[in-house]
């Protein structure tokens, strides 16, 4: 969000709801935000399955759908009484949930879905690390610098653009975590994101005409956008609402710091995406330096 991912979009959104910082509730929210990330990774992956027929444009629209049906059966917002002050950070939501998921979803359809989500979650470790000045922090920063440096490192095969656009989802990720402390601040529950996933949806409505025109989508391709949709927006969503509530966004970031894990095992092991002993290690570093953080939190 994971992302979308998270996972990503919701888990951000839940996390940072009220503006309030109170700590994770035992074990019961570590594993469901556990659950939570790997719903989305799986949903990810599915959705890949459609890239050849609809494209990334195409499955990133039908997950903006399902998301926006989900998040406004349950946030049911009154959009009508919003005042200005309401509904610019709202529109800001909006625009960077659809550009973060378009860009992970191009960047999985580039580099693979391990590494896509590994920069993607260099947004929230980044929101996480801002907010301290230690020493402990300084070096996670340092760990997570050189994770990425081996990932990104110039060789014939890399594919710069697909990294480019992994980075945008993961400046996206950090603006969503951000943006949805103010729109908790500003508006109650739940309606704030349910308007901005709706109004997400409006935007791409015509994207998804495009779409549909130019590549006639097959049952299959549809049935893995749609698949991708509930196991990326709707399953975390329902899974997060009895964590993440009780979970700061700094907090939030370093819990669901598996999730580069997550997808690359299962690119590995659902796609056959095999990785190099060194963007494991990449991959190693960014979720060490999660844990660390982590770690250096609960003393």
């Amino acid at each position: 969000m994971t992302v979308e991912s998270v996972p990503a979009e919701v888990s951000a959104r839940a996390a940072g709801a009220d503006g309030s910082r109170p700590a994770p509730r035992g074990l019961g929210g570590v594993v469901t935000m556990m659950g939570s990330g790997l719903s989305n990774q799986v949903g990810a992956a599915v959705g890949s399955l459609a890239f050849p027929v609809l494209g990334p444009v195409g499955v990133v629209a039908v997950r903006q759908y399902v998301a926006a049906v989900v998040l406004l059966a349950v946030g049911r917002p009154r959009p009508l009484g919003f005042t200005w002050r309401q509904w610019w950070p709202v529109l800001l939501l909006a625009g960077v949930f659809g550009t973060m998921n378009l860009s992970l979803y191009s960047a999985i359809d580039r580099i693979g879905l391990g590494l896509a989500v590994t920069l993607e979650f260099l947004g929230p470790l980044t929101v996480a690390l801002a907010a301290t000045r230690g020493r402990v922090d300084a070096c996670c920063a340092v760990i997570a610098a050189a994770g990425v440096v081996t990932l990104m490192r110039p060789q014939p095969s890399a594919d710069y653009v697909g990294m480019g656009l992994g980075l945008l989802a993961a400046a996206c990720w950090a603006s969503y975590i951000l943006l949805n402390r103010t729109v908790g601040r500003r508006l109650p529950g739940a309606q704030g994101a349910a308007t901005a996933a709706g109004v997400s949806a409006l935007m791409f409505l015509p994207v998804g005409l495009v779409v549909v025109g130019r590549h006639p989508p097959t049952l299959t391709a549809v049935g893995c956008a749609v698949a991708a949709g509930v196991l990326s927006s709707a399953v975390p969503y329902l899974a997060d609402l009895f964590t993440l509530r009780q979970v700061s966004a700094q907090a939030f970031g370093l819990f669901m710091s598996v999730n580069p894990v997550l997808a690359a095992l299962v690119g590995w092991i659902g796609l056959g995406q095999g990785l190099e002993w060194t963007e494991w290690a990449g991959i190693g570093a960014v979720v060490a330096a999660n844990g660390l953080s982590l770690a250096a939190r609960r003393d």
